[in-house]
């Protein structure tokens, strides 16, 4: 599978259908997949973030997220195929889980929004098997706490109902390190990194309309509604001069 490198990341050139096959032959030879979606704003963390960069050059598949991305790789003369949103690999992966009867664990989000998210998964995939959820409130490493009792239970509990695929939204950087550190430990197969994913599903947060989706300007519905992410899209123009300035490396 060709990769495109943006500014040392190695994302996957392919469409939404090449990255759910590509995680369906993974399940179906009882490999494990991981599965991270990074954005513009995740590369440029990891350009500091050693242990971020390090968990999305061991993953199986890297998706291009962001329309940043998609622009970053056009900039770079070795465009990608189009953007592929987490949520939309995710939601292709469930109608795959449903059409399978494959199981599904979601980890992350507030206590009560989990089971909200699965609660409305199952509405629309009656054969999803959902062996469980848990909060990501936990204390454990992804809030800076080594070999907590509390993480080392959720761990248990996951390997006790063996999933077929784990949900992690804890979001970036934290589900990404999260999975680079565990996912020997744990029991499944494909481990996505879903971030506010789970509070779409649990209708928590709506998702930008249609139009905004097929424009590739998600992002600004977003800075529309929640005003105070300003800060975060100020990853976006240094960003596009880090790709000008290096190019592919």
């Amino acid at each position: 599978m060709e990769k495109i490198r943006i500014l040392g990341i190695e994302i996957d050139k392919v469409s939404e259908k090449d990255a759910l096959d590509r995680a369906v032959k993974f399940l179906e030879k009882g490999k494990k997949c991981v599965i991270y979606t990074p954005n513009s704003e995740i590369i440029m963390q990891c350009q500091s973030n050693k242990n971020l960069a390090n968990a999305l050059k061991q993953a199986d598949l890297v998706i291009p997220d962001g329309i940043g991305l998609v622009l970053a790789s056009r900039v770079i003369k070795k465009p990608l195929l189009e953007r592929v949103t987490g949520i939309d690999l995710m939601e292709s992966i469930l109608n795959y889980a449903n059409e399978n009867n494959k199981s599904i664990f979601i980890l992350g989000a507030q206590d009560g929004i989990s089971q909200k998210c699965a609660q409305n998964i199952l509405k629309k995939y009656p054969n999803i098997k959902v062996k469980g959820v848990h909060h990501g409130y936990f204390k454990g490493y992804h809030m800076g706490i080594e070999n907590h009792p509390q993480e080392k239970k959720v761990i248990q509990l996951i390997n006790s109902l063996k999933p077929d695929i784990l949900f992690v939204a804890f979001g970036a950087p934290k589900q990404e390190i999260w999975i680079q550190r565990y996912k020997n430990e744990i029991d499944a197969k494909i481990f996505m990194g879903v971030g506010g994913s789970v509070d779409v599903y649990a209708g928590k947060v709506k998702r930008a309309p249609k139009i905004y989706q097929n424009l590739g300007l998600e992002w600004l519905y977003r800075l529309i509604k929640e005003p105070w992410r300003y800060k975060r899209m100020m990853a976006l123009p240094k960003f596009v001069i880090e790709v000008i300035k290096r190019g592919e490396n």
